[in-house]
């Protein structure tokens, strides 16, 4: 989960590298087609934020910590819902044949 909502990438790498550094040491990305799952989260009137600019940033934010290019994603699910507070949840899990 993320705290506060922006479209840029340079944001969300900071916090994407702390995230993996502490929780997921010493994991390496994979190979094989991804799913992944983008709920962002509002307050009030939505942002004036485009949805697949946010997708964009994100899978670039994590690429290379659960795989190695955003080409691998075979399946992307970006919602936009009014929350209890702004955030953005992320899911991403190897796609099951």
């Amino acid at each position: 989960m993320i705290d506060g909502l922006t479209t840029q990438a340079k944001y969300y790498k900071p916090l994407v590298y702390e995230f993996f550094r502490k929780e997921w040491r010493g994991s390496r990305p994979s190979y094989g087609d991804f799913v992944v799952e983008i709920v962002m989260e509002h307050v009030g009137d939505p942002p004036w934020m485009d949805l697949d600019n946010l997708a964009k940033a994100l899978l670039d934010a994590i690429k290379g910590y659960l795989f190695h290019d955003d080409a691998q994603v075979a399946r992307l699910l970006v919602e936009r819902r009014e929350g209890e507070r702004e955030r953005i949840t992320i899911r991403a899990f190897p796609r099951r044949a």
